[in-house]
């Protein structure tokens, strides 16, 4: 996920110097934009078609846009949560693809069979989790739920990718 992964980082670096394009991200223009890009890329996901596009790509950077857009009038000008949850999500999806995805040939057997019928729960369906992510926003009284479901979105990504190659 490299776009995900550079907005974490450009988000993380526009709010450490308090730069003016903060105000061009809390338009309530970019509420819509996000919200409509998370919605086509959920159902991106639940059709599968166009697999040349990496839905939890798209889906995950804008649900960043929308929760920045979202949340950051609710909080204080200088909140920690957004510079260190894009840090964090940042930091998670490069370990995920680093050290997970691009280990997968040395996974056993045993453990992708294991995987394999994981997958194919109905509660860790990546439409039901981006679902979860999306109901996260509106509870901005409990901050942990957002970062908890997106790396909860972001360990599936890193499941599908080794399922999709093996």
């Amino acid at each position: 996920m490299p776009i995900f992964i550079v907005f974490n980082l450009a988000l993380c670096f526009i709010v450490q110097n308090a730069s003016s394009i903060q105000t061009y991200l809390l338009k309530p223009i970019l509420i819509y934009i996000g919200l409509s890009f998370a919605i086509i890329s959920f159902f991106g996901i639940m059709i599968k078609k166009m697999s040349i596009i990496n839905w939890y790509d798209v889906f995950s950077s804008s649900a960043l846009i929308l929760w920045l857009a979202y949340w950051k009038p609710l909080f204080t000008d200088d909140s920690p949560i957004f510079f260190y949850y894009p840090l964090y999500f940042a930091m998670m999806t490069a370990f995920v693809s680093l050290f997970f995805i691009s280990q997968r040939d040395k996974i056993d057997d045993q453990s992708l069979h294991f995987m394999q019928n994981f997958s194919k729960k109905r509660f860790v369906h990546p439409s039901f989790m981006m679902l979860f992510v999306l109901i996260s926003l509106q509870f901005h009284e409990n901050f942990m739920l957002y970062p908890t479901l997106m790396t909860l979105l972001i360990l599936r990504f890193a499941l599908e990718k080794v399922l999709k190659t093996n």
